[in-house]
């Protein structure tokens, strides 16, 4: 029973981000903002969802590690306090908006991608909270190289002279 309630929040908790993040997309996307890197989005929704399906999959019968949902919760804290800093600049696309200056906040000041940690931790976490320690590894390493490749186009468009403008991140 548990494990079902922890799945369906983390369910529940992605389709609203997923609808969150497009409302945004498409109010920078009508204030002259451009997507960049559009190839990545889709294979980076599919390995969400194949690790959301794949913990269903194999979680479903498995114990709840309790100290692993404290660490996730902790995380759920940081990603919404992130959300709210962001407001409509958080978007799971890449926008560029020309028009606005890349802002430093709380959480850039001392780490230049922070919602890339928490989503990492968040990877790797949750399935630890059902000793999944193999899938916890496998999604880690894919979704470190999703997050390298994301990081190359975000990075190469901030350094870009062309695109003065900020960067709505996931």
């Amino acid at each position: 029973m548990y494990v079902f309630l922890i799945l369906a929040f983390v369910t529940v908790q992605r389709v609203i981000e997923l609808v969150y993040s497009h409302r945004n997309a498409v109010m920078l996307l009508a204030k002259n903002g451009y997507e960049v890197g559009r190839a990545h989005y889709v294979l980076m929704v599919l390995l969400h969802v194949a690790w959301l399906a794949t913990l269903w999959w194999y979680a479903w019968d498995r114990p709840v590690y309790w100290s692993m949902i404290v660490v996730y919760l902790l995380l759920q804290v940081v990603r919404a306090w992130m959300l709210m800093a962001l407001g409509p600049r958080w978007t799971m696309r890449i926008i560029v908006t020309p028009d606005e200056p890349v802002e430093a906040s709380l959480f850039t000041r001392f780490l230049r991608h922070p919602n890339y940690l928490v989503l990492a931790l968040e990877i790797l976490v949750l399935p630890l909270a059902f000793g999944l320690w193999w899938l916890a590894v496998l999604f880690t390493l894919v979704n470190a190289a999703m997050i390298y490749w994301r990081l190359r186009i975000e990075d190469e468009t901030i350094e870009t002279p062309t695109s003065p403008g900020s960067i709505a991140e996931l």
